[in-house]
């Protein structure tokens, strides 16, 4: 069964991945990028800080006398937010756009994107707090995931998203192997039943809402512990190299009828899968492991390799779209 958890965070990563990059070009057309220029390097520095403050701030409330509760439902509620945006960009790219609303004389319009959206997020949000089953958690995480990864993608060229993955991964590493404050964040959420976690457990009944305390699951022996846990970020951050090479890298040459853009996101993609395995080989020996420096590590090393084969030049694409 051990075989099944890691596969079933495989399908959420590499689902996710897909999604992101079959909403790319839809969401640039639609002008959804959250930069103005997204060549710039400092673009993703506020990415970073909001990454770095985030766990800081969600620790010093918890410790707090009721701070878990009121952090819960303000998480909920931003994590509500998120998702209405998120699933209105996606919503107002398909068909129909707009309706026209009766009488027709007055030519009144709805945007089915707007109702469709609030429907979504409001409903997920009332499950996560009524009853956080991990099946709900991983839907409003995917759903989140699939649409950020396209929205930072198509935000940062290759530099920025370059400097994005670097950082992250450094910090990533000394917040779990250094000052562990990662590991005491990972189990207060875990304990809150927050879509930041992918969560995949032995059994579809395995019951999250009253599972043990991330803490309590570790000081069990590995075959003994009801679910592997994922980082929502683990998700989403690499999934922005593979987005932005598929958008900012151009389409030729041509290889077997593919793109060299998205013969590099690919590249990106098997990376962070190698990256992925060997973070799982670790983590399936009970220790807490940082996952971005694998997964982005691999996806730049991955995106590296298929630049160089596709474009014969050592620049990488950093300085600038071709």
């Amino acid at each position: 069964m051990r075989s099944v958890r890691w596969l079933g965070l495989l399908a959420l990563y590499v689902g996710a991945q897909v999604v992101g990059l079959a909403l790319a070009i839809p969401f640039r057309s639609a002008g959804f990028t959250s930069t103005s220029n997204p060549q710039s390097p400092t673009a993703p520095l506020f990415i970073i800080v909001v990454i770095v403050v985030a766990p800081l701030f969600i620790l010093f409330l918890a410790r707090k006398k009721g701070g878990l509760a009121a952090l819960r439902q303000l998480i909920l509620l931003g994590i509500a937010g998120a998702l209405y945006f998120t699933l209105f960009a996606t919503f107002s790219i398909l068909p129909p756009g707009v309706v026209l609303l009766p009488p027709y004389a007055a030519e009144i319009t709805l945007s089915l994107a707007l109702p469709l959206a609030a429907i979504v997020s409001a409903g997920l949000y009332l499950a996560l707090l009524i009853e956080p089953q991990w099946y709900i958690v991983d839907l409003a995480g995917f759903l989140a995931a699939g649409s950020l990864i396209a929205l930072l993608g198509i935000s940062f060229a290759i530099l920025p998203a370059f400097i994005l993955l670097i950082a992250l991964m450094v910090y990533d590493a000394i917040s779990v192997y250094r000052t562990k404050h990662m590991v005491s964040l990972a189990e207060v959420v875990t304990d809150m039943k927050l879509p930041i976690l992918m969560v995949m457990p032995d059994s579809a009944g395995y019951d999250y809402a009253t599972a043990p305390t991330l803490a309590e699951q570790r000081a069990q022996p590995v075959e003994e512990r009801g679910a592997l846990f994922m980082g929502l970020g683990d998700v989403v951050i690499p999934g922005t190299l593979i987005v932005s090479a598929y958008v900012w890298l151009p389409s030729s040459p041509v290889v077997l009828g593919v793109g060299a853009n998205l013969w590099a996101a690919i590249g990106a993609l098997i990376g962070s899968l190698i990256g992925y395995a060997i973070l799982m080989r670790l983590v399936l020996r009970g220790n807490p492991q940082a996952g971005l420096p694998f997964l982005n590590g691999g996806a730049i090393l991955g995106y590296s390799v298929a630049y160089l084969l596709l474009f014969h030049s050592a620049t990488l694409g950093l300085t600038g779209a071709l």
